[in-house]
Parts: C-alpha cells; sequence; structure tokens
C-alpha cells in the first residue's frame, strides 16, 4: 500500500514540482511534452474533415434528388455513400489531440435538386480534391484515395450529363 501512495503522490507532485522550479518536462522526457498542451491536428486529417464533409454534402443533395432510390441517381448515391464510408475509415484523430474533428451526417435538401445542379457539385468535388491531392503527397494512400474519388466524382459528371 506504501508503494502505491508513493507513486500517486509522486505522479500529482512531478507537473507541480516542474512548473515551481520553471522547469519543462520535455526536457525529461523524449518526444513531445507529456505536460504541455495536446498536440494540433495533423493536415491530413484537416483535410479529411474537410473532404467528408463536401462527401456529406453530396449525398444530401442526391438523397433529395432521389427519393425513392432507384435508377441512375440511387446508383450514384450508393457510390457516394461508399466514398464516405473509405474517408471516415481513414479519419484517425489521436487521443489528447487539441480538437475532435466534426463529422457531419446527410440531411437531406429541402429543395429537391436538379441534374444540372448534381452536375455542378460533381464537378467541383473533382475540382476541389483534385486541388487537395497537392497537400496530401507525403501520404500516398490518402493521395491515391483523394484521386480516385475525384476521377470518380468527374465520372459522375459524364453519366448526369447523359440523362
Amino acid at each position: 500500500m506504501a508503494r502505491r501512495r508513493l507513486l500517486i503522490a509522486s505522479a500529482t507532485t512531478l507537473p507541480l514540482l516542474l512548473t515551481t522550479t520553471g522547469c519543462r518536462s520535455a526536457g525529461l522526457f523524449a518526444g513531445p511534452d507529456p505536460l504541455g498542451p495536446p498536440p494540433p491536428l495533423a493536415h491530413s486529417t484537416v483535410v479529411l474533415e474537410t473532404v467528408i464533409a463536401d462527401e456529406v454534402a453530396l449525398i444530401s443533395l442526391y438523397e433529395s434528388a432521389a427519393p425513392g432510390g432507384s435508377g441512375v441517381l440511387a446508383a450514384l448515391l450508393a457510390e457516394h455513400r461508399d466514398h464516405l464510408a473509405r474517408l471516415r475509415s481513414r479519419l484517425v484523430v489521436p487521443a489528447g489531440s487539441s480538437r475532435r474533428p466534426h463529422v457531419a451526417t446527410p440531411r437531406p435538401a429541402a429543395v429537391r435538386p436538379s441534374v444540372s445542379r448534381l452536375r455542378a457539385a460533381e464537378q467541383r468535388s473533382a475540382s476541389s480534391l483534385v486541388r487537395r491531392l497537392s497537400t496530401v503527397s507525403v501520404e500516398p494512400a490518402l493521395a491515391q484515395l483523394l484521386a480516385s474519388i475525384a476521377a470518380s466524382d468527374a465520372s459522375h459528371d459524364a453519366e448526369l450529363g447523359a440523362l
């Protein structure tokens, strides 16, 4: 029991001792400062949050455009849901990071969008993803996923153009 009290006491007094002596714990430990502020989110996490939000917006448009769930629009909606699942599976936020990601859920739009509006949204999505590729070049798997989704969105635009 005395050993446990000693461990508890040292764990609670170490930060106080370091603070009062003006020391930083980073000098005592290898790696990030365990007593310092939480690390910021990685750039790839911020990119994923943004791309996920864009994908959620596309899903909302498609859900409003194809409420019955059949035909070409339903097939494109299913592909976007698959994109969203793949993106969310890559979103990893380290414990203790400075903020938690906001991952929205799709909500159908109030007004039924036209095919031209869906095409414009697909075009914006594809071009946005291509622009983001240069920012995630250090992570090949993420860059490959974004490129794949961008190509898919471009093909969706072509399919919608045939309607």
